[in-house]
C-alpha cells in the first residue's frame, strides 16, 4: 500500500471515528454527512452549473441577434425580451435552488 493511500484512509478513519463519537454523544444520526449530504450538494452544484451554461448560451444568441440588427428599434426590442426572459429565468432558477437548499439541509422535510 502507497504512502497517499495510506494517508487517505487513515484520514477516512479519523473522520468516521469522529462522527461516530459524536453520535454517542448525543448529536444524532447526523443526517447532513456522508454519502446522502454528499449525493445533494453534487446535485445543487449541477444544477447551478447548467443554469450558468444557459445563461452563457443565451448571452452569445444576444450578441449575435444584436449584431444582424438593421435598426434601433428592432435592437430595443431584442434587448428587451431579453432582459425580460432573464428576469424570469432567474426568479425560476432562485425558486428551484431554494427548494433544493431546504431539501438539502432538512432531508426530512415534508417539502417535497
Amino acid at each position: 500500500m502507497s504512502k497517499t493511500s495510506k494517508t487517505t484512509e487513515d484520514a477516512a478513519q479519523a473522520i468516521q471515528d469522529a462522527v461516530s463519537q459524536m453520535q454517542k454523544m448525543g448529536f444524532g444520526a447526523l443526517p447532513l454527512t456522508g454519502a446522502d449530504w454528499m449525493t445533494r450538494m453534487n446535485t445543487l452544484g449541477s444544477e447551478v452549473m447548467q443554469f450558468m451554461a444557459e445563461r452563457v448560451q443565451q448571452d452569445v444568441d444576444l450578441q449575435q441577434r444584436m449584431l444582424a440588427c438593421k435598426d434601433v428599434n428592432e435592437l430595443q426590442k431584442i434587448q428587451a425580451e431579453f432582459l425580460q426572459t432573464a428576469i424570469n429565468r432567474y426568479t425560476e432558477e432562485t425558486g428551484k435552488l431554494l427548494e433544493m437548499y431546504a431539501k438539502a439541509w432538512m432531508p426530512d422535510s415534508k417539502s417535497g
